[in-house]
């Protein structure tokens, strides 16, 4: 999400002011605003707040939305396709499908771009889309073709019956071999952009085994019993053991930047929407990943 400094060069309401300085429709500035997306001097104002010389405005960049999504030439490692679905590996860096100011460069406008038919169940942004991974999250997503395999794919992940096991690097050394994390998780009462373990949150389990220790690090192996929004990571930054790399809930050491968190989607597991039939994929550590880990095993 690109966040923009505003500079105030007149007192104004700050709905008009913004109108005329920035390219987007009043009505698509009061929307931001009400949900929250403006901020004056790190706080959420109304639309009728005017501004004073002196404040500091904050704005996400956030579009109006689109009503077509354009295809666009992007290599599929394709694991796996029949006429109900389709196996794909992702790429770290790719987010999965379109949303509000980021229309382009997604897996959705490859897949557009492949020809193969998507279910229409999520509408134009997401077709074929069941379930997503984090834009710098690696591996194994399957797309529905139908929309008969969409709703069989989704009761699956509904009911929690979907194996997802994933590769995750952490900050520091967990001393137990193995353990899980019940803890429920909602949106972050003090950003909107981040996940937390709350109170009132819905359910989140992660069972997690050590597959590594480092010098300062250690690799698990990450098993998903629910499938929340930033689960891993909101998990396993809570234990103080943050997914090494991740901007968003991560800490900067000096051998691995905030540039990107080193999850890593190993295995999918599911029944087939049609056949019934037990499917299992699985996808080695990607080249970055990999070379990090011989970089921290050599010290």
């Amino acid at each position: 999400m690109d966040i923009k400094e505003i500079p105030v060069l007149k007192e104004e309401r700050i709905d008009k002011y913004l109108s005329n300085y920035l390219s987007f429709s009043r009505s698509h500035i009061e929307k931001l605003i009400d949900e929250g997306f403006v901020t004056v001097n790190g706080k959420q104002v109304k639309k009728r707040y005017v501004l004073s010389l002196d404040d500091h405005v904050l704005v996400a960049m956030i579009e109006p939305e689109v009503k077509q999504i354009y295809p666009e030439k992007m290599p599929l490692d394709i694991l796996y396709e029949d006429d109900a679905l389709l196996v794909v590996n992702k790429d770290r860096g790719i987010v999965v499908h379109p949303a509000p100011g980021n229309y382009k460069g997604t897996l959705v406008n490859g897949l557009l771009n492949y020809g193969a038919p998507l279910s229409t169940v999520n509408g134009i942004l997401r077709p074929g889309i069941v379930h997503r991974i984090d834009k710098d999250t690696s591996g194994v997503l399957v797309i529905a073709k139908t929309n008969k395999a969409h709703e069989g794919l989704g009761m699956q992940f509904k009911e929690h019956t979907i194996k997802r096991q994933y590769m995750a690097l952490v900050n520091g050394i967990i001393d137990e071999q193995s353990g899980e994390i019940d803890l429920p998780i909602g949106r972050d009462p003090k950003s909107r952009i981040k996940m937390a373990v709350v109170p009132r949150g819905k359910e989140a389990k992660t069972y997690y085994e050590v597959e590594e220790k480092l010098a300062n690090n250690t690799v698990l192996l990450c098993t998903l019993h629910t499938g929340r929004t930033h689960q891993i990571r909101v998990h396993l930054a809570y234990l103080k053991h943050p997914v090494a790399g991740d901007p968003l809930y991560g800490l900067a050491t000096k051998q691995i930047p905030l540039d990107g968190q080193y999850l890593h989607t190993r295995t999918l597991g599911f029944n087939h929407p049609t056949t019934n039939e037990y499917l299992e994929f699985n996808t080695s550590l990607p080249l970055y990943f990999q070379q990090l880990l011989n970089q921290l095993r050599e010290g």
